[in-house]
């Protein structure tokens, strides 16, 4: 049976350079056969935590917004791909807040397989350590959690500029390895 591939892209614009490389991985996937699903966060409504604890007993938050049934389908998939552009050497907010929202069923996302895809103005990969490192707390908190791969989309700073970049053939051959 296929992998099923979870794509988070937090990219604030369709077809921003973390966005591409998300593409990228999806195209790789698709053509290995894997069942792939791209949510594109920035068309979600996620509210952020309010650290009102009301999940810690029920497992489900109050808010009645889109992070729910995200939620579902990160437990569910079997690969997560999470993606970000750097903004002032972390991640973004969109991906920070899908993150924190995770509380209520963190514990339900076990087993799975993690690609982390950066994008940056920066050329430098030791510049977007501090993103990975965020990605990896999250990922440390999950049970059975493996790395698997990191794209680094380094020197993009206007959208599209990944294009024809080394990043961009990485993303898909991760995406086509899984």
């Amino acid at each position: 049976m296929a992998k099923k591939v979870l794509v988070l892209s937090a990219s604030p614009r369709k077809g921003g350079n973390s966005d591409l490389l998300c593409d990228q991985f999806i195209f790789g996937a698709n053509e290995a056969g894997y069942q792939t699903e791209k949510i594109f966060l920035r068309d979600k409504k996620i509210g952020y935590c309010t650290g009102c604890e009301s999940c810690y007993t029920s497992h489900n938050c109050v808010q009645k917004d889109d992070m729910a049934g995200i939620l579902e389908k990160m437990i569910s998939a079997d690969v997560i791909v999470m993606a970000t552009p750097v903004y002032f050497y972390t991640m973004n907010a969109q991906i920070k807040t899908l993150i924190d929202r995770t509380v209520p069923k963190y514990q339900e996302i076990t087993s799975k397989e993690f690609y982390f895809i950066v994008s940056a103005a920066d050329s430098s990969e030791q510049a977007m350590e501090r993103t990975i490192d965020g990605f990896r707390g999250f990922m440390l908190c999950l049970k059975d959690a493996k790395e698997k791969g990191v794209v680094y989309g380094v020197g993009a700073w206007r959208k599209g500029d990944i294009k024809g970049s080394a990043a961009m053939k990485q993303a898909f051959e991760m995406g086509k390895s899984i």
